[in-house]
């Protein structure tokens, strides 16, 4: 699935080289020269995932990502730390600043790729085209199909993507502001209940092949997907 990425980056080349090569793979980029403009367009909406580079002027990338990791709102967000630093201290130091990768430059387009479908599958496994199953419940992203035990669901897209953000994160209860983060965009403003509608078409969907007892109500905090 594309991921929306964005790239932070004060060298126009880079920037333009990071950009054309996500778009290649099939994400969209989003581009910032400072971490100031960076900041602007996080508070519009969350990328799935931030390339930032070490070096750029007014605020460092390191303390950019010291902030992003120190809101709540955007603590989750996986970084890659793009650099000409190679010394071992240097990638320590990004590190510890809550990075999830370390590329140093130059780098290839087929190692950035990598690098970001890596952390993507780690941080953000929705995003990916990996198939995923419970049970015999089985959820392709790729071909968008779902199917149980064997026999097709029909889901339309808003229950597709409630149900794959729950499959890769299945066992975890999820809030109505966390699904309707994850799920609809935090830029997206709509009723919290919204949730428990498209929470009981799934459901209603999944009913005939008697997979809905795996979306469990949990009183009080949300949701979970659980195949125990």
């Amino acid at each position: 699935m594309a991921a929306t990425v964005l790239v932070i980056e004060d060298e126009p080349a880079i920037q333009e080289l990071i950009a054309y090569n996500l778009k290649q793979a099939g994400h969209q980029a989003l581009r910032a020269d400072n971490a100031e403009q960076a900041m602007r367009l996080v508070q519009d909406a969350l990328p799935d995932l931030v390339l930032l580079d070490w070096m750029l002027p007014g605020l460092s990338g390191i303390e950019l990502a010291r902030r992003l990791r120190a809101d709540k709102r955007t603590k989750s967000i996986p970084i890659i730390m793009l650099t000409a630093r190679a010394d071992e201290q240097d990638k320590l130091t990004g590190l510890d600043t809550g990075a999830d990768d370390y590329i140093t430059k130059p780098f290839s387009p087929r190692e950035l790729n990598a690098r970001v479908k890596a952390v993507l599958r780690r941080r953000s496994p929705q995003m990916t085209d990996d198939m995923v199953q419970v049970g015999t419940l089985r959820l392709d992203p790729a071909t968008h199909r779902v199917t149980a035990n064997s026999e097709q669901v029909h889901l339309g897209p808003t229950e597709f993507r409630l149900l794959h953000f729950l499959m890769t994160h299945s066992e975890r209860v999820h809030s109505r502001t966390q699904l309707l983060d994850q799920v609809w965009g935090d830029h997206v403003f709509v009723e919290e209940r919204t949730v428990d509608v498209h929470i009981r078409r799934l459901r209603k969907a999944l009913e005939p092949s008697e997979h809905d007892i795996l979306i469990q109500t949990v009183r009080g905090a949300g949701y979970r997907l659980s195949a125990s």
